[in-house]
């Protein structure tokens, strides 16, 4: 309860859309290949940014 109010740090709200981006990889993949591996690229970016957050802690 007392966490409702809590506010995200940017590790986590990285984190919450590299899951997000990885979940939509997923679904379109099945569809369109090309699309998909964009997007993939584009988690990849997100993965390192969380990468560089961690290793500056």
């Amino acid at each position: 309860m007392f966490g409702l109010f809590k506010k995200k740090t940017a590790l986590e709200k990285l984190q919450a859309e590299y899951k997000d981006m990885l979940d939509k990889v997923h679904k379109l993949s099945h569809s369109n290949r090309i699309e998909a591996d964009k997007l993939m690229a584009e988690a990849e970016e997100i993965a390192k940014k969380i990468d560089d957050l961690k290793d500056s802690k």
